[in-house]
């Protein structure tokens, strides 16, 4: 499963570009954020690629959870998304 991570400086609708294009390849797509602003970027992604995504009839769903990731040689807690085409 591909994984795309999300600051809390990426563009939503580029987020939401992306999960569109592998949720269209791959039927699901694992998103990593970590902190709040980040969460917030994911949550508005996965938004919007659920509104690009309906007119092809392809329904985005997204199971959240918490996941332990490494950043900079630094164990973090991370929000997870995972999402999937139903």
């Amino acid at each position: 499963m591909e994984v795309l991570k999300v600051s809390s400086r990426s563009v939503p609708n580029s987020v939401a570009g992306a999960i569109c294009g592998v949720i269209r390849k791959d039927s699901s797509v694992e998103i990593q954020a970590i902190g709040a602003g980040a969460i917030n970027q994911a949550v508005k992604a996965i938004a919007v690629a659920r509104g690009f995504l309906e007119p092809e009839d392809i329904d985005l769903i997204c199971f959240p959870s918490f996941g332990q990731v490494i950043l900079n040689d630094e164990e973090r807690t991370a929000m997870i998304f995972i999402c999937e085409k139903r």
